[in-house]
């Protein structure tokens, strides 16, 4: 379906296109801010991925799940993000201009609904918080393994990677989390 959407895009059509994002913005999103950690930049990671997508449609292989191709760009695009950053100071860490408050509660409030904070458990929160913690290699195929629910195969597609090297990264970045979480849960 989304082929067809994106040959239809492509030959101008903006309904087809409008289709598109509306099947993919939210889930790009939230793949986004869990890899990011910050509403804005995911935002912008969103609308970076369909201007890119909509000047690409040309280039997009059919071959691949459209899928794939627009999770490729997406995530390139946040790795790109990451890399940019500067090193963060710790959350830990007292402020120096804010007497007595630390990192954590400065962070704005991401709106959260008490149903949904029901639905995040604590060991959800406490597993997120450590995949954060990873380096982007593997946080990345973390994301998309565990948070994105995709295959193997998938992320290696979407990450232009073999998939020895995606079943590596992931047992490593599972052996990073347990040593993490080992005194957490």
């Amino acid at each position: 379906m989304e082929a067809r959407l994106a040959k239809l895009a492509l030959k101008g059509d903006q309904r087809a296109f409008a289709e598109l994002v509306e099947l993919y913005q939210d889930k790009l999103f939230h793949m986004a801010y869990r890899m990011l950690n910050n509403r804005q930049e995911a935002e912008d990671i969103v609308q970076d991925t369909f201007l890119r997508v909509y000047k690409n449609l040309d280039k997009y292989d059919e071959n691949l799940k459209f899928s794939t191709w627009i999770y490729r760009i997406a995530t390139n695009l946040c790795i790109d993000r990451l890399r940019k950053r500067k090193p963060s100071y710790s959350l830990d860490a007292e402020s120096s201009e804010h007497e007595g408050l630390d990192g954590y509660s400065m962070i704005p409030s991401d709106n959260r609904t008490p149903e949904s904070e029901v639905l995040l458990t604590e060991t959800q929160r406490i597993v997120h918080q450590a995949i954060e913690t990873l380096p982007p290699k593997y946080k990345t195929i973390m994301m998309l393994r565990y948070i994105q629910d995709m295959s193997l195969q998938e992320i290696g597609d979407v990450l232009d990677m073999p998939v020895t090297t995606i079943k590596t990264r992931v047992h490593r970045g599972r052996e990073f989390l347990r040593k993490k979480l080992e005194h957490k849960l």
